[in-house]
């Protein structure tokens, strides 16, 4: 019987300590077997890829992949959270947001949620976005205000919004110190939607009367959601929003308000996507950069950023809108793991009007599954130490910041608003993005890859449109171009009563033709194109007669490289004289005689099923 020693066993003991050298030699052979020659350090460069914003993720992360002291949660530079204890202690807040324009369904809906997990409220008010500010009391009816924070967003109307939210405060007995939650007085976010010229004079009155007045009430939101909406990379988005605090602080202090009063007035709205680790290291990056920015301004216990994670609505689609679930669901965790104070997951059903009962009932039980069944907030800032997101946290940091720079060196966030310097800069980022898009290197599930064309759409009500101005920043969605490619296949089926098709002539056995097939078809219904494979397979003698029955007025030959070498020729040429307006083939371009177009990974789809569905006289 071995007795293992006190101290336990070890069990690495009888292994010898791996070299980073001899993991790139491993890596070297299996690049070696895929076709690629790459040595050393080369060979670990090869599987990096490169993402928004010029960072690389390599495959890799070690003890030498340095990265500035995150020091300890609660203390400067906040990069592990902006309280001693995170979230450990008791989670984050849970803020539902509402714009339901009836005034008694939206009362029902905001009892509903607080009486279900909801710890506080975000509601859209005025202009034709939501409620009149007038009903904001109705609406409010039953809420305890002393246990509810309200954060108001209430754009043009805000002045008369906050002070009439304090009114019904004073009217149902809540004293001052005992009101919490935000006004949201956001004069450059407005800016930013409208390209309107910010007026700071309510943000100055509120935030001077909150901190006089309120400590458990701040005034402004430096929202930075225009910016990643209008496609905007993280760190396009932290560079605005640094710049935006900065010139509130500005305007503050210049009104005669302290530094630690006026920082202590801001709250940062961001945006949390399904890119998890992304997200983990922007709000990190965002209380570091913070913190920097307080310091400067000679206030550093100042400089614990409050912050706001709202799950992207430029992630959201329209085509099979229950994928958004667990899009949200990955958002919200990355918005708690990196240490947000409250976060906001949107409803699935959100890229299609207003919510129903359902929708809501599952955004706010995303926040609870994650806090009381995962325990995701038992463990403060738990994606601490690790050498990926360190560096991406300071990587990221460093790309915010310069482009903060960019900013100042403008004039600052107005000027730069003005000028169309931001706009300019976020529209050929989103430019560059819309081409991984359209090739499906960003593919959007259940839209650009694995769509379901006989999926029943889902309806909902029209929501309010939202009070944006022409010269404002646009809003986009990673969805956009294969929805105006679907809502043509719609309008086909309206017309004709059947979408356009596309016959997939696969040659050989299933073993040759399977792959290929499937690709073909995944690619066609992204376009709403319905592929028809029947027969199984087909050869130059019984291809004709297939292609008639199919209904369709295009091909797609489909193989491996070694049939399309002894058939793609004869099988091409014999769908031509049946009439194919189209041949295509799922590969990479060859010389194929009668072959007009190839499909393959990395070729431009959008283009492609546009160019398609133009000849299929799809309006």
């Amino acid at each position: 019987m071995t007795v293992l020693p006190a101290d336990g066993l070890s069990l690495a003991a009888e292994f010898p300590a791996p070299a980073h050298e001899q993991w790139q030699r491993l890596v070297e052979g299996v690049l070696r077997r895929s076709g690629k020659e790459a040595e050393g350090p080369a060979a670990e460069e090869a599987l990096s890829t490169t993402v928004e914003d010029g960072l690389i993720t390599r495959p890799l992360y070690t003890s030498r992949d340095s990265a500035p002291d995150a020091g300890y949660p609660g203390f400067a530079p906040f990069t592990r959270g902006s309280k001693a204890a995170g979230n450990a202690a008791g989670g984050w807040d849970v803020r539902q947001r509402h714009a339901l324009p009836d005034v008694g369904r939206l009362n029902e809906a905001v009892l509903a949620d607080l009486e279900n997990g909801v710890t506080s409220l975000w509601l859209t008010l005025g202009g034709g976005a939501g409620v009149p500010v007038s009903a904001l009391a109705a609406a409010l009816d039953g809420v305890y205000l002393d246990l509810a924070p309200v954060v108001l967003d209430a754009g043009d109307e805000t002045d008369a919004a906050a002070a009439e939210l304090l009114r019904i405060c004073a009217e149902r007995g809540v004293d001052a110190p005992d009101v919490r939650g935000n006004l949201g007085a956001d004069p450059l976010g407005r800016a930013a939607r409208t390209g309107a010229e910010p007026d700071h004079t309510a943000a100055v009155h509120w935030a001077q009367r909150c901190a006089r007045e309120f400590p458990g009430l701040r005034a402004l939101t430096v929202d930075a959601l225009p910016y990643h909406e209008a496609g905007g990379s993280a760190a396009e988005e932290l560079g605005a929003s640094l710049a935006t605090g900065v010139a509130l602080l500005r305007t503050l202090t210049d009104a005669g308000m302290p530094v630690e009063d006026a920082c202590g007035q801001l709250e940062f709205r961001y945006a949390a996507t399904a890119d998890q680790f992304l997200t983990i290291a922007k709000l990190r990056a965002a209380r570091r950069l913070w913190s920097r920015v307080a310091e400067v301004c000679g206030a550093p216990g100042a400089g614990a950023q409050r912050q706001h994670a709202v799950t992207s609505s430029v992630m959201m689609t329209r085509r099979d809108p229950w994928v958004n679930m667990l899009r949200t669901t990955l958002a919200c965790l990355g918005a708690g793991v990196g240490g947000a104070d409250s976060v906001t997951v949107l409803p699935f059903d959100h890229a299609l009007g207003l919510p129903d009962a359902f929708a809501r009932r599952i955004a706010r039980n995303t926040s609870t599954i994650l806090l009381e069944e995962s325990h995701l907030a038992r463990v403060v800032d738990p994606a601490g130490g690790s050498w990926y997101v360190e560096r991406l946290t300071a990587e990221l940091a460093e790309a915010a910041w310069a482009f903060f720079q960019e900013i100042e060196r403008s004039g600052g966030q107005a000027a730069a608003l003005r000028s169309g310097m931001i706009g300019d800069r976020l529209a050929a980022t989103w430019a560059a993005r819309s081409k991984d898009l359209a090739r499906r290197k960003e593919p959007v599930t259940g839209v650009s890859e694995f769509p379901l064309l006989s999926e029943r759409p889902v309806e909902r009500d029209p929501a309010p449109l939202a009070a944006d101005g022409p010269g404002g920043l646009p809003r986009v969605r990673r969805d956009e171009a294969f929805e105006a490619l679907r809502a043509r296949s719609d309008a086909h089926l309206a017309a004709t009563g059947q979408r356009p098709r596309v016959f997939l002539a696969a040659l050989g056995p299933a073993a040759a033709h399977t792959a290929r097939a499937s690709f073909a078809a995944n690619l066609f219904q992204a376009g709403g194109i319905e592929p028809v494979h029947e027969p199984v397979t087909v050869d130059a003698a019984t291809v004709a007669d297939a292609f008639r029955a199919s209904g369709a007025t295009v091909a797609c030959l489909c193989s491996s490289d070694a049939l399309y070498a002894e058939q793609a020729a004869a099988v091409a040429g014999e769908l031509g004289a049946a009439g194919a307006r189209r041949v295509f083939l799922a590969g990479r371009p060859g010389e194929y005689a009668g072959v007009d177009e190839y499909v393959f990974a990395g070729s431009d789809v959008v283009a492609v099923l546009s160019s398609l569905l133009d000849r299929m006289d799809a309006a």
